[in-house]
């Protein structure tokens, strides 16, 4: 458990002071994905099951916000 947000945003700036002028290091093996995504959506359940659905669209570099339902 994190003791608040007070301790990560000191070693954010603690790393960032650190790693200012250079890459920061990483293991041989490490590997990642990038993800660009065009497309997001959020669902959220509701008891009257009038669920929200919210889409995010990505139009020519700004996110565009619609509602699918209710």
């Amino acid at each position: 458990v994190i003791p608040g947000r007070s301790v990560l945003e000191e070693q954010v700036k603690v790393l960032t002071e650190t790693y200012a002028n250079t890459e920061v290091p990483k293991p041989g093996y490490w590997g990642g994905y990038l993800v660009e995504p065009q497309h997001i959506e959020f669902w959220q359940g509701r008891p009257s099951r009038l669920h929200d659905r919210i889409i995010f669209d990505l139009v020519d570099g700004t996110w565009i916000i619609n509602r699918l339902a209710p």
